[in-house]
């Protein structure tokens, strides 16, 4: 192999941090990338910590100034893994600096930063720019979009598709993944945009109508912790024995309709108490359905209805074999699992196939599909408090 070097900067050495320097480390030893990406600059605020991760994890430079990194002429590819509300300040620096860009979802903490993310990686023509919704990566999503895709489902009649966690009990302090400032939406956009971007990926229609939504926020107040340590889950350390608002939603449930006329529920929380990431979408077609947990990330359940009527029932399809699963070519014998971090190795490599103008098997997301996802984050947003139905051409 003698591929050329993708220098990288990457901004964020939390728990998305960590994912994709796992992915950059690893992504050349299992596939024959056409691009080989060097970890050259991370960015983050804290120097001490900084400094740590860049040592463990084998960056070659660490900075706290994103804006001379982002603009650095060594470097090719920006990936921003930091809270929403600072995604659209360096990706748009990037993009104008000629980076490409890779930008941890959502695209935004508001559909304005979004529009004008998408509106400049349009402008941006010699720049590619993606979004990682990493879930399009996992094996057996990948082979429901290729069924889908197949026309193995026929019409879509139903997408039903929940996000559960159960981390955010009362005793969780008030870390960023609270504040709207900086998170834009609780539950709704950190596990809701998972489920738009899965539904609209694998059925490839767009939602046109939300009709009807709910959002609570079950924790009012929370203690103000001395400093986050960790992603903004559970990470924080000390108490200055103050509280402060909660001004996101902690669950949100909705109600949609699809282009083509299939209706859909939507669920995500992070009070559903047992759940840990219990991830789920289930497309009832004409022809067959499709089930997926992520907790069960290895299986894809399919029904066949156009199966004799004796023979029908749901299929158990161990999604690892190589020659007939996405991605399975390139890691361990069929029934040898590959776990969540080999989602992001796998968006590396279709990320690399496209900065050397190839194309990928599973597209990527783009900035248009994320803000796709973000309007109907935004729709479902009024209608909850408005309550009242909303259609997507009246959110621009």
């Amino acid at each position: 192999m003698n591929a050329k070097h993708l220098n990288v900067c990457m901004i964020g050495y939390k728990f998305m941090g960590r994912a994709h320097s796992n992915a950059y480390m690893t992504v050349g030893k299992f596939y024959d990338v056409p691009l080989l990406p060097v970890m050259h600059t991370v960015v983050g605020r804290k120097a001490d910590q900084l400094e740590a991760f860049r040592q463990r994890w084998g960056w070659q430079n660490a900075t706290t100034n994103w804006k001379q990194a982002v603009t650095d002429e060594q470097i090719d590819l920006v990936d921003v893994g930091t809270p929403n509300n600072q995604h659209r300040d360096m990706t748009l620096a990037a993009l104008e600096a000629g980076k490409h860009v890779l930008c941890e979802k959502p695209l935004a903490a508001t559909l304005d930063d979004a529009r004008e993310m998408r509106d400049a990686a349009k402008k941006a023509r010699k720049c590619k720019a993606f979004v990682g919704y990493s879930y399009r990566r996992v094996p057996a999503v990948a082979l429901a979009y290729q069924l889908a895709r197949e026309g193995k489902l026929g019409r879509i009649y139903h997408v039903r598709a929940w996000y559960l966690q159960g981390w955010a009990g009362p005793e969780v302090p008030l870390v960023w993944r609270f504040d709207k400032n900086a998170a834009g939406s609780g539950s709704h956009g950190d596990l809701g945009a998972h489920l738009i971007d899965m539904a609209r990926f694998i059925t490839g229609e767009e939602i046109t109508e939300i009709d009807g939504a709910v959002q609570e926020t079950f924790i009012k107040q929370r203690e103000i912790p001395a400093a986050e340590v960790g992603a903004g889950i559970s990470g924080a350390a000390g108490s200055t024995g103050k509280k402060g608002r909660v001004s996101v939603d902690d669950a949100t449930l909705f109600l949609a309709r699809f282009k083509g006329g299939a209706v859909a529920s939507f669920e995500a929380t992070r009070f559903a108490m047992g759940n840990e990431n219990n991830h789920g979408i289930e497309i009832n077609g004409e022809l067959g359905s499709i089930r997926f947990n992520f907790e069960d990330m290895v299986h894809l359940w399919w029904f066949d209805r156009t199966a004799p009527s004796r023979m029908q029932g749901w299929t158990k399809i161990m999604v690892s074999r190589p020659g007939d699963h996405p991605y399975a070519d390139n890691w361990w014998p069929a029934g040898h699992h590959i776990g969540y971090e080999h989602t992001f190795i796998n968006q590396t490599y279709d990320m690399l196939l496209e900065l050397a103008g190839k194309k990928p098997t599973i597209p990527l997301a783009t900035f248009d599909d994320a803000f796709e996802t973000q309007r109907v984050l935004a729709a479902v947003e009024i209608s909850a408090k408005e309550r009242t139905p909303i259609k997507l051409n009246q959110v621009k």
